[in-house]
């Protein structure tokens, strides 16, 4: 019986000893727990609220101070830290290249979003920035075909859900798609944009989901929106108090269909009718006003800032991008426009501090590009400013290339401020790439308008170090990018002779506002430069994380506590 013990229990540590030489040759496995997680990242918010302001100038903080409420805006500037000086650093300051050079924390060079929409050299056509026929839409009958594959390097966002073993939510809002898109990068949970029209609804694509959640189509049936249009859009104080902007009716200022002045008010209920119905909200204060709706809705139904790992909510407030093309930096409607917003601001910082909790969120407030005076009223004080006649500039250099190599034939695409050469064309007519751009890039400075001029190669195999020829750089793709770039003098814009736009590397389009406020980030302000990058790389290191793949910023230290 002893001998028989002996044995089982003989061969039963073998057994246990192949077992463990089996399992230490298996390939290991490794799992974030919660309580892994909450021992390496305890310190990090739970929330992260990213705000970008579309067309946002700095000066708007100042300008418009006095009209300002004490819980929006100076909330932010007065308790958190407020930079005065930050730039963007490189040309064109489009929407879709500001909030993706905003997350990503790099240039064109880099991410790959050139502009807004740009000329594919390789497809022979032009193409949108987030458009993607792969995926459908969804919460809409239109409009969803999108995603942000056309981004070639990974954002803020993405390095969060990574550093979280793809835990926390990443959610994009917006009016516009691109600006709710390409901040939550390529492993967001969802991004949703409005849809105008008839529709009148938040919708997302297929890339993120196959049917938005209930608490989305509870809101989108809910009436919001058609409430919004049926009110009158009048000024929230009374007009008279408006010193800060031109008269309300002026000749710089674009204006609704249906409405013979740019005055208030604004009967909504009528002017629907003409512009766009569900479309009208975007270019009203009630836009932004809607997307707060939206955020604090998403924030509730996906219990945002409840959980362990840290969530991340990408907010963009589109409507005053659209207020400002229309009626310019210096109209009542402006102005107006941002009075309302800095009180869903307010709104929704008291919403933040009941539902997250005050100490368990960080905010970072800027905008993706400014905006130039209208150059007409720069004029008016006999200010330079123009207009670039785009018609007129093919025509220009066309005769160019007439002149010099026979051939009307030789620019494929001009789009914006670049000329793509029709490569095919050199080829027959045996002419040089390298030597065609240099002739025609020193000839069109001869243009009215044109500044400066500079040849792809020319990018390719010289430095910049400072100046206008530095931001062009930043922006230049050599994959994507044309074969001859230009400046347009400084406040020339291409656009109609009211409202106003933007797309330069002016100090008027480049300069926008940047604070951080909330758990982990201190109070002052600061005066020295920035360049727009640095905001990626500076959420990475005070949430202990990898910066963005391709990001050229470096960590803003004195705002971290």
């Amino acid at each position: 019986m002893k001998k028989s013990l002996a044995l089982i229990f003989l061969s039963f540590t073998l057994i246990q000893c192949i077992a463990i030489k089996a399992e230490s040759n298996a390939a290991p496995t490794v799992e974030i727990s919660n309580k892994t997680y909450e021992k390496n990242y305890e310190n990090n918010p739970k929330l992260i609220v990213g705000i970008v302001v579309d067309q946002m100038r700095y000066d708007y903080l100042v300008k418009f101070y006095n009209k300002y409420g004490e819980g929006g805006f100076k909330r932010l500037m007065n308790s958190g830290y407020n930079l005065k000086n930050v730039h963007y650093n490189y040309i064109p300051t489009y929407t879709a290249v500001g909030h993706a050079s905003i997350y990503t924390g790099t240039t064109p060079v880099n991410h790959g979003i050139i502009s807004n929409n740009w000329y594919d050299k390789y497809q022979k056509k032009s193409i949108y920035c987030v458009d993607d026929d792969n995926y459908k839409t969804v919460g809409a009958n239109s409009g969803g075909k999108k995603s942000p594959h056309k981004m070639l390097t990974t954002t803020i966002t993405d390095q969060l859900k990574l550093a979280q073993n793809m835990n926390g939510k990443s959610i994009g809002i917006a009016i516009k798609d691109r600006s709710a898109i390409l901040p939550t990068g390529h492993t967001a949970d969802a991004a949703y944009w409005f849809e105008g029209g008839d529709e009148g609804k938040f919708m997302t694509s297929t890339f993120y989901m196959d049917k938005v959640p209930n608490w989305v189509a509870e809101f989108n049936n809910s009436g919001k929106a058609n409430n919004y249009l049926n009110q009158t859009w009048d000024t929230y104080y009374n007009i008279d108090t408006y010193t800060e902007t031109l008269p309300d009716n002026n000749n710089f200022e674009g204006q609704f269909k249906g409405k013979e002045t740019p005055t208030f008010p604004y009967n909504l209920k009528e002017l629907r009718k003409l512009n766009g119905n569900y479309s009208l909200i975007k270019a009203i204060p009630a836009g932004n006003t809607i997307t707060t709706d939206f955020a604090e809705a998403a924030i509730l139904g996906e219990n945002l800032g409840k959980g362990v790992f840290t969530d991340f909510l990408a907010i963009s407030y589109s409507s005053t991008d659209y207020v400002g093309h229309q009626f310019g930096v210096n109209a009542k409607e402006l102005e107006d426009t941002y009075i309302r917003l800095d009180k869903d601001l307010e709104r929704f910082l008291n919403f933040l501090d009941t539902e997250v909790g005050r100490n368990n969120y960080t905010i970072f407030l800027t905008a993706d590009h400014a905006a130039v005076q209208v150059p007409a009223y720069l004029n008016s004080l006999k200010i330079p400013g123009g207009y670039f006649d785009t018609d007129k500039f093919k025509e220009f250099v066309n005769n160019i290339t007439l002149e010099h190599f026979n051939s009307e034939e030789l620019i494929e695409n001009i789009s914006n401020y670049q000329l793509f050469l029709n490569k095919q064309k050199l080829k027959e007519l045996k002419l040089d790439a390298q030597y065609v751009s240099q002739v025609i890039a020193n000839e069109i400075l001869a243009f009215e308008n044109v500044y400066k001029t500079v040849t792809a190669h020319t990018l390719q195999t010289t430095s910049f170090t400072s100046g206008i020829l530095k931001t062009l750089q930043n922006g230049y793709n050599q994959k994507l990018s044309g074969d001859i770039l230009f400046v347009p003098n400084p406040s020339t814009i291409s656009y109609s002779k009211t409202g106003t736009t933007h797309g330069s590397g002016y100090a008027y389009d480049t300069h926008v506002p940047l604070i951080f406020y909330g758990a982990k980030i201190s109070k002052g302000s600061s005066n020295r430069y920035y360049p727009i990058v640095d905001i990626a790389p500076t959420l990475a290191s005070f949430l202990n994380i990898t910066e963005p793949n391709g990001s050229t910023g470096t960590v803003i230290l004195e705002v971290l506590e």
